[in-house]
């Protein structure tokens, strides 16, 4: 039980403890609203008799002051059990699935967009949030509580008994029983409200060229769709889950009705007394109370599975993993007849075999689609291949931890990440430890001086999200300083200087033959002076090496990267 709750709920060993916690005082918390009544009953019971003794006076007075201590006493604990408890480990569910996120491979976040994270990081949470506070202990507690209190109700009558209870399993059976309805339901609005998201989202990131295409009606257009698609099936749903609770509500209302039956018609035969008649209505209506909030709350229950399952997804992913300490001869890449495919079906890679040696610059071209950047990606273990092996220095690289394993890799992507912070921590990111002067060394060694001397705060600029506030040349040099700062001995560089004018594009690599000094370089690139110099140059093709050797042996054959370099030169002297 405790390793189910753990699993589908996404709680930690203390939040299991907290819930069976909150449950136990929930319970108590029910039962205590049941002192009052007996007290009630008591009462009562010496009024028809004749009335309140005076030697029973202080004892009924002391009763009220002790019930209405209990219910504030176990009010308070179960505030601390429920709401207090489960805020703590909502922080704890959410520091979980952020660990989780970081350790999965990248193929996962291949199948997911952002918005279905963003969704199960924060709403999902918070959803949960909300039934482990409100939901959960209430339902369980109620339950106990009913429990505890129907079978002392059958040490006193079991027709009445009978008459009184008889509505609380089927009540719970129509909320139970519309459970795969409900399912689909949610599945159904959580899809339209993802793609709704979607929507949202791929309209603030391409504003831009919505406005400059004038397109902006188009998209609304489908927005509002979306949205309404959104609205319809949330009221469909909402609707049929509200009909099957108001049902077996209704359901509830009939007990009081049958118990006021059967009292009746025992109480004319003998058979009870008309305080056993009023006792068992008045702890009916207190015992009905409770149950009808769980009724409530289990429809909500239900609709946590859907968030549940897409929590579960991410936390039960399979996690890269590894040694954690590195065994390398040297630096040496070398592929050996890999083959990987992102989907599991079309192969991206069949069958690649090549070697990027210490101290030279490799560079892998070939078409659009070949597999060049998929090549660079294995190479530092983002995703994990499914045939052949990837080694460094002789170490087999799925066999590592891939945070220790990129420990030795600078990498440079074409499309560059920067943060809604100064140039100086932006830069910094490469080696979090470097030293102010540190950070400037390797900011002039990727020429960034020149445009963050002109800045306003300079070095403490702000250069807003993803660096809103750079152009795609600045922004690129920040990414190859940051590679620079870092000084790994692998050098992975995606169309590094693809966003650079010629003149910075000289400099950077200019400084870049000093930084890849007895280094192992990897590199991708479209231009074919930009791999000119490099020293061995592979070949993509379809997913295999088509040709590999040095920029004069390929030349000098009739190849793919002899006609890439002709068609190259055709283009730059193409004019209007």
């Amino acid at each position: 039980m405790r390793e189910r709750l753990k699993h589908k709920y996404a709680l930690s060993e203390q939040g299991v403890n907290d819930m069976i916690k909150a449950v136990i005082i929930v319970t108590i918390a029910n039962l205590a609203f049941m002192v009052p009544v007996g007290l009630l009953y008591l009462l009562a019971s010496d009024i028809l008799n004749g009335g309140i003794p005076s030697s029973k006076l202080p004892m009924y007075i002391g009763g009220m002051v002790i019930s209405i201590l209990l219910i504030i006493i176990t009010t308070y604990f179960q505030y601390n059990a429920t709401f207090l408890a489960t805020y703590v480990e909502s922080g704890v569910r959410r520091r979980t699935l952020a660990e989780k996120l970081r350790k999965i491979p990248l193929s996962f976040f291949g199948k997911k967009d952002l918005a279905e994270l963003t969704s199960t990081i924060m709403g999902d949470c918070a959803w949960l949030e909300t039934a482990s506070s409100h939901f959960f202990p209430q339902l369980f507690g109620s339950m106990c509580s009913t429990t505890i209190v129907t079978i002392c109700l059958f040490f006193f009558n079991v027709k009445m008994t009978l008459a009184a209870v008889w509505v609380l399993p089927v009540a719970f059976f129509v909320v139970f029983g519309a459970r795969p309805i409900s399912h689909r339901l949610n599945e159904n609005a959580m899809k339209y409200k993802l793609e709704c998201q979607d929507g949202i989202q791929e309209g603030l990131e391409t504003v831009r060229d919505l406005k400059s295409y004038n397109a902006t009606n188009t998209y609304m257009e489908g927005l509002n769709k979306k949205i309404q698609a959104v609205e319809k099936h949330a009221v469909v749903s909402e609707a049929i889950n509200a009909m099957f609770v108001c049902l077996s509500q209704l359901i509830l209302k009939v007990g009081i009705g049958t118990t006021t039956l059967v009292g009746g018609i025992l109480f004319a035969k003998g058979e009870i007394d008309a305080l056993t008649f009023f006792m068992y209505l008045l702890v009916v209506s207190r015992m009905y109370d409770p149950f009808q909030v769980a009724l409530e709350n289990l429809s909500a229950i239900i609709s946590t599975d859907t968030q549940c399952k897409r929590m579960d997804e991410i936390l039960s992913h399979e996690e890269q993993d590894g040694n954690k300490t590195l065994s390398n001869q040297g630096y040496d890449i070398n592929f050996d007849h890999v083959g990987f495919s992102y989907d599991g079906n079309e192969q991206i890679l069949k069958d690649v075999s090549f070697t990027a040696k210490q101290g030279e610059v490799t560079a892998l071209i070939g078409p659009s689609g070949s597999g060049k950047t998929t090549v660079s990606r294995l190479a530092a273990r983002f995703w994990d291949i499914n045939k052949g092996t990837i080694t460094v220095g002789g170490m087999d690289i799925s066999k590592i931890d891939p945070e220790i394993l990129l420990s030795l890799y600078s990498i440079v992507f074409q499309d560059v990440t920067l943060f809604n912070n100064t140039i100086m921590e932006n830069i910094r990111i490469g080696r979090k430890d470097a030293t102010d002067e540190e950070v400037m060394a390797a900011a002039k060694l990727a020429n960034c001086e020149d445009f963050i001397e002109k800045m306003p705060q300079k070095w403490d600029t702000m250069i807003g999200e993803n660096g809103s506030e750079l152009s795609g040349g600045e922004r690129q040099r920040i990414s190859i300083a940051r590679a620079f700062l870092k000084d790994a001995p692998i050098i992975l560089m995606d169309e590094a200087t693809a966003s650079l004018d010629v003149d910075n594009e000289s400099l950077i690599q200019e400084a870049l033959s000093k930084l890849i000094k007895d280094k192992t370089v990897l590199i991708i690139a479209h231009r074919m002076r930009t791999v000119d110099g490099a020293d061995k140059i592979v070949v993509l093709k379809n997913g295999v090496v088509a040709e590999n050797g040095t920029p004069d042996e390929l030349k000098a054959c009739d190849g793919i990267y002899r006609h890439m370099v002709e068609l190259q030169v055709e283009a730059a002297n193409w004019k209007m």
